[in-house]
This record gives structure tokens, C-alpha cells and sequence, in this order.
């Protein structure tokens, strides 16, 4: 059977400051080269084989818009990508062309690979090496196979790193692949596989890797702690095994030091309860649980980065099954902070159970809480699976918020959440509706139901997760599910820093 966590990859990056040449290309097995495009044929020529790169271009230009060329131009030399980028590429962009480059490329397990620019300013040279980087990474990171005979896992590239600009920061690149390769696995494995009892097991053996402190509130201490909007989901389980996992990473030093909180919706499979999900809808409900995959492999890359803060990372596993058991509308429950909530629709499981989770996530006084969910099928429809929408009870963070995405290529968009939009969740039996009967601006209504649950005193960014899954990937992840929101939230924190004003870079404030 397979593991349930993925294997440690051992990732070797080397950077050099060194003309391209034939000799340097020959020690390679593989070679990719990005050029300015809008000095295409001045490039070229400068390039090894440079005449017949030129030859190439010219060759393909006639018949269309050129932005990747690969060759071996001699009996004994190694694949070359040349790949044309615009210098006023955004993020997104970059790794969507390093993707493509990869793909062409396509070289073997652990293959020596020669990533190179040419022509492009420092800055413009280390942001497309560092996509460069993020897009080989992710293309090789192994997922979870299942079958009778399981393939050999492709060994990570060896790659060499030469540019006109700084080198990149290596260790930050290899600990956002570290968090994305993880959040990725675990929403891979499938329900039968990655369970209530199997994920607790997993994030145990996880904590105990990684120097974590690791606990859990059982369904018998959420009952204690009147968790009833999360007891709710959890009746109908088969098992007795839902609960919330408490993960803690502990900077030492300053006894002043900032506090973060990560909070994920861990709903392992979803049927959608009483109001039972259709085929098509409920086929990859065990992604379900993709916000709290994304919330651990946030810590993990935060955690190896040795930032200087304390995270405490809060995930709500359950199920959402149907039975006799299960909650159903118009019954009203009460909130672990004492919020009576009137049922509207069983398959709107998932605020329910980060309410109480966000509420006791909320009790340790954090300095920030970020969530992740895969909430809405709404923020989908307003987005579709290219942004993730971002709600914050700091609306003056929109330009920060909004920002983090466009520099780490995982884009958000913020949206609002005004107090009026409060009047569509009234309930004349109870003190909040959980959703409305139609699905109406409901990614904004579920993000107005869960700033109930936390205190105004605390700063709060919920992303719902509407790229989680896109066929063919997006960006520099080639699989379908993505792990959004690891290398977006890390850009947040190391260079917007909400969370303590300045820019953080691996345990010191700059």
C-alpha cells in the first residue's frame, strides 16, 4: 500500500556565475536557456551554435509565433530548450512558460540540468531562474500510485543554476516544494486510504519528523469544549475517529515573539449529507480536505524556513456522510463560542466545522489567523480555477493581499465582505443562518458566517480555494491538484509580513 506521507527527496541546486559555453552545456545531460524576446535574433547568435539557433528561430517564425525551440545539434551533444520570454513577464507567467519548457524537455531521472538566461537584467534573470527552479521541482515530485506494479519514483534533476543576476534563494525554493509536495500528496491518496484515523496517524508520524509538538481534540473533547456546530457533521460517521489536530512549531528566543495561527478544512470525503451530492459532484470529494493539506504543508515550509514566530496549525478531520445519524436542515446547533446556527443545507459542512475550529484556534490569543478551505463552489463560479478568493476582517490589507498573489504566481483576488451582506444570513429561530437556499454571492455570505467565529481584535484572512483543482494544473504545477496556497501564503508572510511589519528571511527581521 502506499505511504502516507511522501518521501524525502534529496534536492540539489548549484549556482554558478559563468559564461554559457559548449563545454559547460556537454557536462550537463540537459540544458535550457531563457533569452529576452524582444532581442530574439541579437541572442541567438551569441549563444553555443549559435548560427544554427538563429537557423531554427528563423525557420519557425515563418510559420508562427515562436516561444519554444529545442535540439541536439551534434551526434554527442546534450538536449538544448531555448525558450523566448518578455521581459515585462509577470510571475504567472513565468512559471506557466517554465512548465512548458520542462514538458519539452522532459529529461530523465536525475538528470544534470543547465538552467541558464541570456539577456535579460538581474533582476529579470533570478525571477526566471527561481520559476525555472519551482516548475522542475514540481514537475518531478512523485504522487501517490496504486497498482500492481508500482513504477520507480523519477529521482529529483540535479540542477545548476547560471544567470546574470544574484543567485536565487535556494533553501527558500526547496521549502515551498517541500510544503506543496506534501499538501499535493495528501489530497492525492484516496478515501479509503487517507481516512479520519489514517490522517491523525500521518500528521502524528509528521509532528514527530519534524519536531512538532502534536495533539487532538477527540469528538469526546470537542463536547466538552460545546463544539456542537462540528459534533453535527460528525454524527453520521461510521467511525468515532473525527476531531481537530493540533500541530505546534516553537521558534525559542524571543519570549515576545509574534503568533501565527493555520487553520484547514480536513473534510476527508464528502457526500454532501442529507443533501446528497449528484455522481458528477461528489466523484473527487476526497479533495475535500485540500485546506488542511494546504494548511500542514504551509507549516512545513514555514517550519524548515525557521521562521521567528510561532505557528500553531489547527485541522478539522472529519467526514461528511449520510445515514440516520446525520444533521439535517432546519435543525439549530450551538457553536463552541455560543452561536446558535440555524441549519439551511448539510452539504455547507464546511463552515460548520471551521467554526469551531477558528473559534478555539481564536482562544490562544494568535497575532494572525489564516484559513483554507475548499469552500465554495461560488468562488469557482466567480473565478473559476485560475485565483483563489481572499476575505480578510483587515480590509486595508486588499493591496497586500492582492500583491502576495501576483508576486508568487499564485494569484488571489480579494472580495468583499461589507457588514450588510450580514441581513441574507438572519434567521428568525436562531442567531445566524448557515447558508441560504440558493447559492447566490455564498462565497461571501460563508465568509461573513465565519467571521462569527473570530474575535474583531484578530486579524483573519480566509482563502477559499477555488484553484485547488484545475485540469492540467496551473502555473508551475503540472497535476490537477494544485496545493495552492503554500507558496502564496509563504510570499505573504516573508514579503508583505503581515505579521510583524517587516520582511522576515529564515529566523532574523530585516
Amino acid at each position: 500500500m502506499v505511504e502516507l506521507l511522501p518521501a524525502e527527496r534529496d534536492i540539489r541546486i548549484f549556482q554558478r556565475h559563468a559564461p554559457l559555453s559548449e563545454s559547460s552545456i556537454q557536462k550537463h545531460d540537459a540544458c535550457i536557456v531563457v533569452v529576452d524576446k524582444d532581442q530574439a535574433e541579437q541572442r541567438l547568435t551569441k549563444l553555443p551554435y549559435g548560427a544554427a539557433w538563429q537557423r531554427l528561430y528563423r525557420e519557425a517564425k515563418a510559420r508562427g509565433p515562436v516561444s519554444i525551440l529545442s535540439a541536439r545539434l551534434a551526434a554527442d551533444a546534450s538536449l538544448m530548450v531555448v525558450a523566448l520570454a518578455k521581459a515585462s513577464s509577470s510571475a504567472f507567467e513565468r512559471l506557466s512558460l517554465a512548465t512548458r519548457i520542462w514538458k519539452e524537455l522532459a529529461p530523465a531521472s536525475g538528470a544534470k540540468v543547465l538552467l541558464s538566461t541570456q539577456g535579460l537584467d538581474a533582476t529579470q534573470s533570478a525571477a526566471m531562474l527561481e520559476a525555472l527552479t519551482a516548475a522542475a521541482l514540481a514537475a518531478t515530485a512523485p504522487m501517490p500510485v496504486i497498482k500492481s506494479k508500482t513504477p520507480k519514483a523519477p529521482e529529483p534533476p540535479q540542477l545548476t543554476l547560471s544567470g546574470d543576476g544574484p543567485d536565487i534563494d535556494a533553501d527558500l525554493s526547496i521549502a515551498i516544494d517541500r510544503g506543496n509536495h506534501l499538501a499535493r500528496w495528501l489530497t492525492t491518496l484516496p478515501p479509503n486510504v487517507l481516512h479520519t484515523a489514517s490522517y491523525r496517524k500521518a500528521l502524528r508520524d509528521l509532528a514527530k519528523r519534524e519536531g512538532w509538538a502534536f495533539s487532538f481534540l477527540d469528538e469526546k473533547a470537542l463536547k466538552k469544549l460545546n463544539a456542537g456546530a462540528f459534533l453535527a457533521v460528525t454524527r453520521a460517521n461510521e467511525h468515532r475517529d473525527a476531531g481537530i489536530v493540533r500541530l505546534r512549531y516553537r521558534a525559542g528566543g524571543d519570549a515576545n515573539r509574534k503568533k501565527l495561527a493555520l487553520v484547514g478544512k480536513g473534510i476527508c470525503f464528502d457526500t454532501g449529507g442529507i443533501n446528497l451530492k449528484p455522481h458528477k459532484s461528489m466523484y473527487q470529494m476526497h479533495e475535500d480536505m485540500q485546506g488542511s493539506a494546504v494548511a500542514v504543508g504551509t507549516l512545513l515550509a514555514l517550519s524548515r524556513l525557521n521562521v521567528p514566530y510561532d505557528i500553531d496549525c489547527w485541522l478539522a478531520i472529519t467526514e461528511n456522510q449520510i445515514g440516520p445519524n446525520a444533521f439535517r436542515p432546519q435543525e439549530v446547533v450551538r457553536a463552541a463560542n455560543g452561536t446558535t446556527i440555524q441549519v439551511a443545507h448539510s452539504d455547507a459542512e464546511g463552515r460548520m466545522v471551521l467554526a469551531d475550529t477558528l473559534t478555539i484556534a481564536a482562544r490562544e490569543k494568535p497575532d494572525l489567523i489564516i484559513d483554507f478551505a475548499t469552500l465554495t463552489g461560488a468562488c469557482v463560479t466567480a473565478l473559476t480555477e485560475r485565483y483563489c478568493g481572499a476575505f480578510t476582517n483587515r480590509p486595508e490589507w486588499h493591496g497586500a493581499i492582492e500583491t502576495a498573489g501576483r508576486a508568487s504566481g499564485e494569484r488571489v483576488w480579494p472580495f468583499p465582505m461589507d457588514e450588510d451582506f450580514d441581513s441574507d444570513l438572519e434567521s428568525s429561530i436562531a442567531d445566524v443562518l448557515q447558508c441560504t437556499p440558493d447559492s447566490k454571492g455564498d462565497h461571501i455570505l460563508a465568509a461573513r458566517f465565519l467571521n462569527r467565529f473570530v474575535p474583531a481584535e484578530i486579524p483573519w484572512i480566509h482563502i477559499d480555494l477555488a484553484a485547488g483543482n484545475r485540469p492540467g494544473g496551473l502555473a508551475h504545477v503540472p497535476t490537477d491538484f494544485t496545493g495552492f496556497g503554500v507558496r502564496y501564503t509563504t510570499a505573504l508572510l516573508l514579503e508583505q509580513d503581515l505579521l510583524t511589519g517587516g520582511r522576515m528571511k529564515r529566523g532574523r527581521k530585516e
